[in-house]
C-alpha cells in the first residue's frame, strides 16, 4: 500500500515538457496549477486541485531565468503547504547555484546551500535531484535527498552507436569519479584533463596536460554540466593535439548559455549528448546536440518515493 493518498505531480514554468513525460510514464495526469506573474513583476501560484493529504511532486529545474525559477518552485512549496498536502517533494532536475558549493575565495557565499535551506524553510519534506555538481551538496539539507545519475542513459547511448577504441576523458579532475563509472559501464580507459582555472570569475580555464593513453582512440569527452562550452571545446582541442581520432562529449546537464552553440556549431566535437534537465530549444540542437530522455527514470524514481520502495535498486546492475 502506498504510503501517502492520491499521487500528484505538478509542474512550475521551466520544463513543463519534462513534467508532462513524467506523467505519461506514471499514467496520471499532470496536475493542474496556475503560475503567472503580475504587472508588478511578482509571482503567483494556485493550485487548482485538491491537494489536501496527497502525496505531491513539484517539477522544476533551476534554469534559466534561474532566479524566477527558484522563486516560483519555493511559492509552489507554500502553496501546497498551505493546502495540507501530506507529503511535498521537490524535484529539481537541475540544481541551479550548484557551482557555489564551497568557499574558494575570500568573502564570497555558498549559494548552494543558501538554496537548500530556502527549499527547506519553504515546507519540502524530501528533495529529488539528478547529477548534482558536487555530492556535498547533499549534506547541505537536513531533509531526505534522492540523487538519481543520468549515467546508465548516458552509457547505452554511446554502446548503441558502436563507437572503436572509445575512451572516456573526465574535462577536470573533479568529474574524475562519474567519469570512471562511465568508462566502467562502457568497458574501456579513463583519461583526464588537468587544467587549472584563471583566477577571477569569468569562466575561463587554462589547460595543463592529458593524464592518460588517448592516442589513436575515439574520445568521449564527460562533464556534468555544460554551459558556455569553452572548457569542453578547449579540451577537444587538446586531445586531438594529443593524437586522438574524433572527440564526442556528454553531459546531464545541457545548460548552452552564451555562445555555446556557436562553439559547438564551429568546434572539433562531433556529436554533445546531454539529458533534458534544461530544455534545449530546436534551435540550439543544430544537428550536433543529441538529448535524451530522463522522464522515465524521474517516472520510475517517484513511484518507488511513493510506493516505499528502494530508489538505489533502480541502478543494481
Amino acid at each position: 500500500m502506498a504510503l501517502f493518498e492520491e499521487l500528484k505531480v505538478f509542474s512550475g514554468t521551466a520544463n513543463p515538457d519534462l513534467a508532462s513525460s513524467v506523467c505519461d510514464y506514471l499514467g496520471i495526469p499532470l496536475g493542474k496549477i496556475e503560475v503567472f506573474k503580475f504587472s508588478n513583476d511578482n509571482t503567483f501560484v494556485r493550485i487548482q486541485e485538491n491537494v489536501r493529504q496527497r502525496d505531491v511532486f513539484l517539477i522544476q529545474s533551476f534554469s534559466t531565468p534561474v532566479n524566477d525559477h527558484v522563486m516560483e518552485m519555493l511559492i509552489m512549496i507554500d502553496a501546497a503547504k498551505r493546502a495540507s498536502a501530506g507529503r511535498i517533494t521537490a524535484v529539481i532536475p537541475y540544481y541551479g547555484y550548484g557551482r557555489t558549493d564551497k568557499k574558494d575565495q575570500p568573502r564570497v557565499p555558498i549559494t548552494a546551500r543558501l538554496i537548500a535551506d530556502l527549499l527547506t524553510t519553504a515546507g519540502a519534506d524530501r528533495i529529488l535531484t539528478i547529477d548534482l555538481h558536487a555530492g556535498q551538496i547533499q549534506g547541505f539539507f537536513n531533509i531526505p535527498v534522492d540523487e538519481l545519475t543520468a549515467l546508465p542513459l548516458i552509457a547505452r547511448y554511446f554502446l548503441e552507436k558502436e563507437i572503436d577504441d572509445m575512451v572516456v576523458v573526465a574535462v577536470d579532475i573533479g568529474i574524475s569519479k562519474r567519469a570512471r563509472d562511465l568508462a566502467e559501464r562502457l568497458n574501456v580507459p579513463l583519461a583526464i584533463v588537468e587544467k587549472r582555472r584563471v583566477e577571477g570569475n569569468q569562466d575561463k580555464t587554462e589547460l595543463l596536460n592529458i593524464i592518460g593513453e588517448v592516442k589513436g582512440k575515439s574520445a568521449i569527452l564527460m562533464d556534468d554540466e555544460v554551459d558556455t562550452g569553452g572548457s569542453m571545446n578547449s579540451a577537444a582541442e587538446a586531445l586531438l593535439k594529443a593524437g586522438v581520432k574524433c572527440v564526442y562529449a556528454s553531459s546531464t546537464h545541457g545548460v548552452l548559455s552564451g555562445k555555446a552553440v556557436e562553439r559547438f556549431r564551429d568546434g572539433p566535437i562531433i556529436e554533445l549528448v546531454c539529458a533534458d534537465t534544461v530544455p534545449i530549444p530546436p534551435a540550439k540542437y543544430d544537428g550536433k546536440v543529441k538529448v535524451v530522455s530522463i522522464a522515465p527514470l524521474f517516472g520510475e524514481a517517484i513511484h518507488r518515493i511513493h510506493s516505499g520502495m528502494s530508489i538505489g535498486a533502480m541502478f543494481d546492475a
